[in-house]
């Protein structure tokens, strides 16, 4: 077992960051069970948390999640409308072992329009003993009208204090000594709060020897930098194809969707200080998030910004 599935809260408090999320979840569906909605929408980035919250909502409800009552869907592998037909269909029949029936819908906005649109019709007449949670990283790719249907939270990434005391604890709970602070916030620095990415960074780092702990540093340095010399190349007048390809070239096995963020963020700050229009171009081509299409989309938004600069 994994070290992000090991150590993965069960319960509200054991989830660290999110305060408001986790008070108005307590209150939701602790008090008047009567008006509590049915249906839920978490959003935020991934490995931030969205579904470890959807399972420990779907236990306070009162649906066993190792049952035949609870499903947890991943639109990215299944995204028709034939699979909303046969969640309408089972929706209809009552739980075989809980006090409720819950579906659980991951990456839901790569659902189809169709697909959406079928949903939307169960949600605005949602049997009583069914509850909905989607779960997504870009809410905006969801119908305004399911977005309407439902109590939503933005789920954020977790805190620089927040975060070393977790790696410091699963430190501990596996057997080793702690590691080096540099260590702890290379891996944070690496991470940018994504719980997820932290645990598995430290579950790497805790497989080796020391020496090796060092390398897998760099590497991750090296990768920054990369992302880095990326974003200054895309601002830099002077800069051609070539060198862009060269920069990509070197970030094949990196996360794209970690270099969007940074690129995003250098352009941003460029722009707060200087009036440069390529940093708005650079933002403009950026701002959708590249979890669909991942490393081509990474390629295609550069090749844009350099042809239409």
């Amino acid at each position: 077992m994994s070290l992000y599935q090991k150590y993965r809260p069960q319960k509200l408090s054991q989830v660290r960051g999110n305060e408001e999320i986790k008070q108005a979840l307590a209150k939701m569906l602790t008090d008047d069970r009567e008006k509590c909605p049915h249906v839920f929408l978490f959003h935020g980035e991934t490995g931030c948390g969205k579904t470890t919250l959807a399972r420990i909502v779907a236990n306070m409800l009162g649906c066993n999640i190792e049952s035949s009552d609870y499903s947890e869907i991943n639109f990215a592998d299944l995204r028709g409308i034939d699979t909303i037909r046969e969640i309408i269909k089972q929706s209809q029949f009552t739980p075989f072992e809980s006090d409720c029936r819950v579906w659980v819908m991951d990456e839901c906005q790569k659902m189809t329009g169709d697909a959406q649109n079928a949903l939307l019709k169960i949600l605005e007449d949602t049997p009583s003993h069914v509850y909905f949670i989607l779960c997504t990283t870009d809410s905006q790719k969801l119908l305004s009208t399911i977005r309407g249907r439902c109590s939503q939270f933005q789920v954020k990434p977790l805190d620089d204090d927040n975060l070393t005391n977790l790696l410091v604890r699963i430190t501990i709970k596996e057997g080793q000594e702690q590691l080096s602070e540099e260590i702890y916030q290379e891996i944070i620095k690496s991470s940018e709060g994504r719980v997820r990415n932290a645990i598995q960074t430290l579950e790497q780092v805790l497989s080796v020897s020391d020496e090796q702990r060092i390398e897998i540093i760099k590497k991750n340095n090296e990768e920054q930098k990369q992302a880095i010399d990326l974003c200054r190349a895309l601002l830099n007048p002077k800069s051609n194809w070539r060198s862009i390809q060269n920069i990509l070239n070197g970030l094949k096995e990196s996360d794209p969707e970690k270099v969007r963020r940074a690129v995003l963020g250098y352009a941003s700050n460029t722009l707060l200080n200087k009036d440069l229009p390529i940093c708005g171009l650079i933002l403009e081509e950026f701002m959708n998030n590249f979890y669909d299409n991942g490393f081509p989309q990474l390629v295609y938004c550069c090749y844009t910004v350099i042809k239409n600069r």
